[in-house]
């Protein structure tokens, strides 16, 4: 039975990434802001929210080990996985506002939860709240700067294309759906690969960290790789980006706001790795791909996440 619901929960996710996507396009198109932007903000906290479900829970119920692993382990499953999977399908190409501004954000929340998990070991209340105000004031700056290259360039933000416009009233509709699709299909994933990996006799640590955690991103993997198949490369490394830093700063901030985290089980060595993995993302940019992310990096993203994971067993 838990072979049938992870194929039933697989295929719900997929109908929701397709969902949600069309929407989200859709409702960029309607209030003529960047895909971007619907990707860095609606998909990537809507893709978040299945992290922020088991974090929660695991926090209020005293496994703060598992909140933090959740994290971590998605952000590594987000870039080496998600990205390396997405590059792979077709290379992803950088912006100038991606290298100057959301790449460093990412960079700047990944090292905020370096500094946070360092000294301690342990994300204390004032330290969640902290991170929550980071939040905001990413959204603020990121919003703020957008609206700003709009206006200098004419107010032109949306490329037209001659695809059909979907009616308005359809469009949270799609939305709502799409994230119910992911959200419900994530726990169902999560649940019958974690009974799966108990009948194996896989340790608890490694669930939260690889099952739990690629489980919940599984989000993040399907609407990426549906955004790269429709030609939408902004949308998929929005999400990315967005993922990673809402899962730190929200995620974990609000969490941490809750009830204190402690590592417990997850190792220095595994924040290391999320700060090597956008530090990576960066090098690419800059210098590797010469502005984008290629089909032989994305092998090389994939490949490095398949050594993390070997680690860990």
């Amino acid at each position: 039975m838990n072979y049938l619901i992870l194929v039933g929960a697989l295929a719900l996710i997929i109908v929701g990434a397709s969902l949600l996507t069309d929407g989200s396009v859709a409702l960029a198109k309607r209030m003529r802001v960047p895909e971007f932007i619907v990707g860095l903000t609606i998909v990537a906290v809507g893709t978040s929210m299945p992290e922020f479900v088991v974090s929660f829970l695991s926090a209020i119920g005293g496994k703060g080990d598992m909140a933090i692993g959740n994290v971590v382990g998605s952000n590594i499953f987000n870039v080496f996985a998600t990205l390396g999977a997405c590059a792979l399908c077709s290379p992803i190409v950088f912006t100038k506002t991606n290298i100057r501004r959301d790449i460093p954000t990412c960079i700047i929340a990944t090292l905020a939860l370096l500094g946070v998990t360092a000294l301690n070991r342990d994300i204390a209340r004032w330290e969640g709240i902290l991170l929550l105000v980071g939040y905001v004031a990413m959204l603020w700056y990121t919003i703020r700067a957008d609206r700003k290259a709009m206006s200098a360039e004419g107010g032109a933000t949306v490329e037209e294309d001659n695809a059909p416009t979907m009616p308005m009233w359809r469009v949270p509709i799609w939305i709502l759906l799409g994230l119910g699709g992911l959200i419900y299909g994530g726990q169902l994933f999560v649940d019958s690969a974690s009974d799966i990996a108990r009948a194996w006799g896989v340790s608890e640590a490694t669930i939260a960290i690889t099952l739990v955690a690629g489980g919940t991103s599984l989000p993040e993997l399907a609407s990426s790789l549906v955004s790269i198949l429709k030609g939408k490369t902004s949308l998929a490394l929005g999400n990315v980006l967005g993922s990673n830093i809402a899962n730190i700063l929200l995620i974990l901030g609000a969490c941490s706001t809750v009830t204190p985290l402690t590592m417990g089980g997850v190792q220095m060595f595994d924040i290391y790795v999320v700060v090597a993995a956008v530090l990576v993302v960066m090098l690419s940019a800059l210098v590797i791909g010469r502005d984008k992310l290629t089909r032989i990096e994305g092998l090389f993203f994939l490949l490095c996440y398949g050594a993390y994971v070997y680690t860990l067993i």
